[in-house]
């Protein structure tokens, strides 16, 4: 079925033109699309967007879970029930190589991931960057989001065209739980980006030494090379050098307790990252 433009006018018959649905789509507003019809699925805005991509990106935060499966369900319950049809319009793309999940995972509304999830979207399907919704949960510090993706078997390891991998992004958020989650689930400590750097040298060359702590608390090599032959000592700032270095020799004597860490910044490496419209 070909995609019709948000521009073709008014519904006719009565109906909400294509814009007044993508309006209501945007606000939540499930009475106005009771007289959805399956072929409105396949309705795209300017962003090539879907009701649902709209509807799922925008988020409604204050609107409760039932709520939102009312308003989803209306988009999705339209002689279908879930299976491919109702996966083909929860998986495709925007201009930008955006699906819902992805959009959501951005925006943190735990419950909508639920949703879209449950309805069957593909939780490793990848943006045109190669970035999975993990990714994105990732480089917003969203936990909740990442447990949601990782119990519906999200790859922990999926690399995006960068060679950077969630726990990559995490650490460079400087979001230690989060860290330590996706370690748990099984990150990669010491899997190395296209540049050769691990997330032990994003977490250094953003500053977030609570982040690098619990790195080379889970033994994570401080003397592996870059590919531009640079240590994580050599990538370190001059005034986290000597933290690190305490770092790593309380971790070989066996401490209990690493030193202090600083408070995480945001880090310049993550401006103009890919975010969501």
């Amino acid at each position: 079925m070909a995609a019709m433009d948000v521009d073709a006018g008014s519904g006719g018959e009565g109906r909400p033109s294509e814009k007044d649905l993508f309006s209501a789509a945007e606000s939540g507003d499930a009475s106005a699309l009771a007289s959805l019809t399956p072929a409105d699925l396949s309705l795209r805005n300017k962003d090539s967007r879907s009701l649902v991509h709209v509807a799922a990106a925008a988020g409604h935060p204050q609107a409760r879970k039932e709520d939102f499966h009312s308003l989803e369900s209306d988009m999705l319950g339209l002689g279908f029930d879930g299976g491919d049809a109702a996966a083909g319009v929860l998986n495709a793309k925007d201009e930008e190589g955006w699906a819902p999940i992805h959009s959501v995972a951005s925006t943190g509304n735990a419950q909508i991931v639920e949703i879209l999830l449950e309805r069957g979207a593909d939780v490793d399907l990848t943006t045109d960057g190669g970035r999975t919704a993990l990714h994105y949960a990732a480089s917003k510090g969203r936990l909740n989001i990442a447990e949601k993706l990782i119990a519906h078997g999200a790859k922990v390891n999926k690399k995006d065209k960068f060679g950077c991998t969630p726990l990559h992004r995490a650490a460079s958020t400087g979001n230690a739980e989060l860290c330590e989650f996706l370690i748990e689930e099984g990150a990669e400590v010491d899997a190395v980006d296209r540049t050769g750097q691990t997330p032990l040298m994003h977490a250094v060359v953003c500053e977030n030494q609570g982040v690098a702590f619990l790195l080379i608390r889970h033994g994570a090599d401080v003397d592996v090379e870059d590919k531009e032959g640079y240590t994580v000592l050599g990538r370190a700032s001059n005034s986290l050098r000597p933290a690190l270095i305490d770092a790593a020799k309380a971790m070989l004597e066996g401490a209990e307790e690493m030193p202090s860490p600083s408070r995480p910044t945001r880090c310049p490496r993550l401006e103009g990252d890919e975010e969501s419209p």
